[in-house]
């Protein structure tokens, strides 16, 4: 706050103007007195005149002459009387003197005291100019301590009426000179009065202040207060040192900003969490990944001999096995060790892709014939499972990708197609171009899945219990490996089904960039 000021006489425009107004009506004030004054005099003159002119009608000249020398001495406000004859007697009474027809001994004049006239109307006028200067003295003694005129308090309270929050505006000295009704209830005051190091005491009464901003005379605080509100105040100048004060309650923004702080604490806690668990999970999964490719390592072996004698023992290369069901036995023992090879082989190639182990190669492999292969390849399956397999308009399109990988991908989803389509159903392949890729589709009108099967092919071993019993089934990999392909050659994989309904595999891949252009 700045240092209080000493006292000066300001003289605003206001008190210029309160003095030009003061100064005229004291100067109209002495006019008015003053013709007042003589006109009362000659009023007084005019009826002590008719008094003795009544008084000496009849009396004898020298009587009248000696009445009227002594009228001085009886009528206080007379100077001097005396009788004229007619024809000297001037044509206008003056200021302080009075003629009165006196017949039959001529005209009576009377003359009033002049300095005693001008002393009244100059001790009168002195009063007017005097009570002028105390008027400006007092209307420039408003101004002390700096308080604005009349129109700048005006202008203030128009202002503070206009701001929808706590204002008040304070002169340098700390005085306040006008503030709205919001700042007076923050306060709890009424009125007038108010100084600026009272108004502080008040606002921090049970409560702390923490500064956030002070820069270029401005001032921004937060005031914390005893029962739990919080206070934005902003002090900000206004010019010839005077401040003005806003308060705005900024409770309800705090708190949601508290709520805010902690919510991104734990945000902060759970990613890290997250970020925890997700390094275990990925070695969780580095070492079932190391552990299927061991073990698959591990079993391959003895299974190629398994098979490898089993094929001996078939063909009885060292001799009869005598009873003939023992041929029916080995042939069984020959297909179980296929079908395990087979398994472990496709566990292991899912094992080697999720890893990275296996890249793929990137070649051009056009979508139109990956798709005639796969119709030539499943035509005769289709055939003898009664589904109809149809093949849909071609699309002339070009990837880079990993041709046996792609026709992989495409064949695991046609086979489960084909597998759980019911005779007389009906399997389409679909590929359709866009600007920015091409889109492979294998729809069916099989079994269809509901939403948490939907939900548990995208983990391996997915299948029930119950879709193992049919003959031929794998472990449940074919979608898995499938999108794993999907995924490194830089697409991605979406599957839609609905229960007897069937189900639609969309298979997206990118195109090249030349192939981009030229779609677009």
């Amino acid at each position: 706050m700045p240092p209080t000021q000493p006292f000066r006489i300001s003289f605003s425009p206001i008190t210029i103007a309160v003095a030009l107004t003061a100064l005229m009506a004291a100067t109209l004030f002495v006019v008015y007195d003053t013709v007042r004054t003589f006109d009362d005099a000659r009023r007084e003159l005019s009826i002590v005149g008719h008094v003795l002119a009544s008084e000496i009608e009849d009396m004898a000249p020298e009587a009248a002459s000696a009445v009227v020398s002594a009228s001085s001495q009886r009528f206080a406000g007379i100077a001097r009387a005396s009788l004229l004859v007619p024809s000297t007697v001037p044509g206008s009474n003056a200021l302080t003197s009075q003629w009165v027809p006196a017949a039959p001994h001529g005209v009576l004049s009377l003359e009033t005291e002049q300095g005693r006239a001008w002393s009244g109307i100059g001790q009168r006028g002195a009063a007017a100019f005097g009570l002028v200067g105390l008027i400006v003295l007092l209307v420039a003694r408003r101004r002390r301590n700096d308080m604005p005129d009349m129109v700048q308090r005006h202008n203030y309270r128009t202002l503070a009426a206009a701001i929808p929050m706590g204002v008040a505006c304070w002169t340098r000295s700390g005085k306040l000179i006008v503030c709205n009704e919001q700042y007076r209830s923050r306060l709890d005051i009424n009125g007038f009065g108010t100084t600026y190091p009272e108004a502080v005491k008040r606002l921090t009464m049970g409560g702390y202040i923490k500064l956030l901003n002070e820069d270029d005379g401005s001032k921004m605080v937060e005031l914390h207060r005893e029962d739990g509100s919080c206070l934005l105040i902003d002090e900000r100048p206004l010019g010839d040192g005077a401040i003005m004060t806003l308060i705005s309650d900024v409770t309800e923004a705090r708190k949601t900003d508290t709520m805010l702080h902690a919510i991104r604490q734990e945000q902060r806690l759970l990613a890290r969490r997250y970020h925890e668990e997700k390094l275990k999970a990925e070695a969780a999964s580095r070492s079932k990944t190391n552990f299927l490719a061991h073990l698959s390592h591990d079993i391959r072996t003895p299974l190629n001999h398994i098979i490898g004698f089993a094929e001996l023992m078939r063909h009885q290369t060292y001799g009869p096995l005598g009873d003939e069901r023992y041929a029916d036995y080995v042939q069984s023992i020959k297909s179980s060790g296929e079908h395990l090879l087979t398994s472990f082989a496709t566990i292991l190639d899912l094992v080697e892709l999720e890893s990275g182990q296996k890249p793929l190669r990137s070649e051009p492999v056009s979508i139109d014939d990956l798709l005639d292969g796969t119709i030539q390849r499943f035509q005769a399956q289709a055939s003898r499972a009664g589904v109809l397999f149809v093949l849909g308009e071609p699309c002339a399109a070009v990837v880079n990708g990993d041709r046996l990988g792609l026709s992989r991908m495409v064949a695991n989803i046609v086979e489960n197609a084909l597998r759980f389509t019911p005779s007389g159903g009906k399997v389409t392949l679909n590929a359709f171009a866009a600007r920015d890729g091409v889109v492979i589709e294998i729809t069916d009108t099989g079994l269809g899945m509901g939403e948490e099967r939907l939900a548990s092919l995208s983990q391996p071993f997915a299948l029930g219990d119950s879709t193992f019993t049919r003959d031929g089934i794998g472990p449940g990999l074919g979608i898995s490996i499938s999108r794993a392909i999907a995924e490194l050659s830089g697409g991605n994989l979406a599957i839609d089904s609905s229960p007897s309904l069937g189900t639609t595999v969309a298979i997206s891949l990118p195109l090249p960039a030349s192939e981009a252009m030229k779609a677009a």
